[in-house]
């Protein structure tokens, strides 16, 4: 909460920064939107949450319909703020002013799973993944396998990360998924050899399985709900 009041106040300073903006050309407008998007960029990927909400609040201020920018502030309140309904209005915002952003509707997606709305996940990841353009479809194909798997739709999942890994044949993620599914389905063989190549192409394990479970074993005490079944699970497949 304490966090959520800095933010209330750092958006009464933007509104001061926009008084300051009468009078831009176009031109400069979309510059200087451009230079406050980008910083909040650098600032989200180095996990400066304040920074990059203030800049991407102020590329707003100058460019209210603008999707990127409207996306970032959508991923601060699914990934940092855990604010699933804000983080969705956003996204619908980014949709509004292009109704094929997939990156959007891939993040829609993933704040509508977040709310265990699943159908409505399963359309938004469909909805990213008909755009022919879109450049990280084996992105929406894993989450869209994460989604069926949470229905207990394995075999739609795991189709779905079949096409993920088509995609990207060294994307690590999808692998996760088929270890759960197999699991699932009781093919616990499957499931072993599945979990020890997502564990090799994983860039944050490399293959050391001890390492693995060490870091699994730590994520498990700060998770809840499906993500820590998840959990529970994979380190269950670690002993087959």
């Amino acid at each position: 909460m304490k966090f959520r009041s800095k933010l209330l106040f750092l958006s009464v300073l933007v509104i001061c920064f926009a008084a300051s903006c009468a009078g831009m050309s176009k031109e400069e407008r979309a510059q200087k939107t451009t230079a406050h998007y980008q910083l909040g960029v650098s600032y989200l990927n180095d996990n400066n949450i304040q920074p990059a909400f203030v800049e991407f609040q102020k590329a707003l201020e100058l460019s209210p319909d603008d999707k990127e920018v409207l996306n970032g502030i959508g991923v601060i309140y699914l990934l940092k703020l855990e604010d699933y309904p804000k983080a969705i209005e956003y996204f619908q915002k980014a949709l509004r002013s292009d109704k094929n952003f997939s990156e959007a509707e891939n993040n829609l997606g993933f704040a509508y799973e977040k709310m265990e709305r699943y159908g409505e996940a399963i359309l938004s990841y469909k909805a990213a993944l008909a755009n022919p353009l879109y450049r990280n479809a084996e992105k929406a194909f894993n989450n869209l396998g994460r989604a069926y798997y949470r229905l207990k739709k394995y075999n739609d999942s795991l189709d779905a990360y079949r096409e993920s890994i088509r995609r990207s044949s060294d994307f690590h993620l999808p692998y996760y998924g088929f270890a759960l599914c197999y699991n699932a389905l009781g093919r616990y063989g499957d499931a072993a050899t599945a979990l020890r190549k997502a564990i090799e192409l994983d860039p944050a394990y490399r293959g050391d399985r001890d390492r693995a479970t060490k870091d699994l074993r730590e994520k498990k005490l700060l998770l809840r709900g499906p993500d820590e079944r998840d959990v529970e699970d994979l380190l269950e497949i670690m002993n087959y």
